[in-house]
């Protein structure tokens, strides 16, 4: 009735064609990505360490020192994570800035 069909499935040779031999696979760790703070005009200084301190877990010195950064270079490195949390992390800080009206903006860029 499906006559390619049967010769597939009957072909003696079906299956031979398997290697014995083992493939080594080698698990590559998730990449990382920095999570990148931008600095603008209009977001309070008070803000920036107030959310690096709850979304990125920061002490205040550490915050203050970070916040600096962003202020006078104009962006700042504040934390590297897997891809699926510096996205968390991106996510976060948009809906903190969005409820306080600020227009504070992360980015990830690979490691």
């Amino acid at each position: 009735m499906f006559p390619a069909l049967e010769e597939t499935v009957l072909s003696e040779s079906f299956g031979e064609n398997r290697s014995d031999t083992l493939v080594e696979e080698r698990v590559r760790p998730p990449r990382d990505y920095k999570v990148i703070m931008h600095n603008d005009d209009y977001t309070s200084m008070d803000f920036v360490v107030a959310v690096l301190m709850k979304v990125f877990r920061k002490s205040q010195e550490t915050a203050v020192e970070l916040m600096l950064a962003i202020h006078h270079e104009g962006k700042a490195v504040c934390g590297v994570y897997p891809r699926e949390i510096a996205e968390i992390k991106i996510a976060q800080v948009a809906e903190l800035a969005r409820a306080a009206e600020f227009p504070l903006k992360c980015t990830m860029e690979e490691v």
